[in-house]
């Protein structure tokens, strides 16, 4: 009974928090823009395939800054606090227990390859999101890896349904060498903006920069509009 509690009050503050950030959500340039830069078939947002300046590959490209941290699953934390109603430290097993999603997307890197039709599986943003209940004020999150990484998101963009904290990849664990155990995608953005390694979700009420944000790259990084650098 507990467990099914559990689940209903997120589903509850699931569908509140949708309500909430659905307009912002839908007038964010990977779903609305009517001038995308791109090539290829429509992805299910409408817009090309293949953003500009991107080309599509096989592989997928391994990219970090040095370190490839390794965390055994017992001692695997993830933290999700800053501005919300109730701060979580989540164990592996505690993470798992959370509703799990399917997805397939695609992944885009700013250092222009495009890997498309990715099998994922995890939990949505917006899934824990629901769990911790972020204050009125909260705008943004920075994400946090093991490896020292950041990175920042506006919540219009953290909690649409894609975004997820992945652990499964074409069925099995995410490697190692990708951000594993876990790790946060965000395919309406360029993949930066998804913390490999990753072990904290800190809510804010403001804006500022992560690693690469601080070192030049664009704060939004739409795909669709070739927004990798800030001006």
């Amino acid at each position: 009974m507990e467990e099914s509690d559990k689940l209903n009050r997120i589903i509850e503050a699931r569908m509140k928090l949708k309500a909430r950030f659905e307009e912002k959500m839908q007038q964010t340039p990977s779903v609305a823009d009517d001038a995308p830069k791109g090539s290829g078939k429509p992805n299910r947002h409408g817009m090309p395939s293949i953003p500009i300046g991107q080309t599509a590959t096989v592989k997928w490209p391994v990219l970090d800054l040095g370190y490839q941290p390794n965390i055994p699953l017992d001692r695997w934390r993830l933290t999700i606090d800053g501005a919300v109603e109730n701060p979580v430290r989540l164990t592996w097993k505690e993470f798992m227990a959370l509703p799990q999603t399917k997805d397939t997307s695609d992944f885009h890197c700013v250092t222009t390859w495009s890997k498309l039709n990715m099998h994922w599986k995890g939990v949505s943003m917006l899934d824990l999101a629901a769990l911790v209940h972020p204050k009125e004020t909260a705008t943004h999150i920075m994400c946090y890896g093991y490896d020292t990484y950041s990175t920042n998101i506006s919540l219009e963009e953290a909690l649409k349904p894609d975004v997820l904290l992945v652990h499964m990849f074409d069925g099995q664990p995410l490697p190692h060498e990708h951000g594993g155990p876990a790790r946060m995608i965000t395919p309406q953005l360029y993949a930066w903006k998804g913390s490999k390694w990753i072990k904290r979700i800190e809510f804010l009420t403001e804006d500022k920069p992560g690693f690469w944000e601080d070192r030049g790259y664009s704060n939004t990084a739409y795909p669709w509009r070739n927004d990798r650098y800030s001006d």
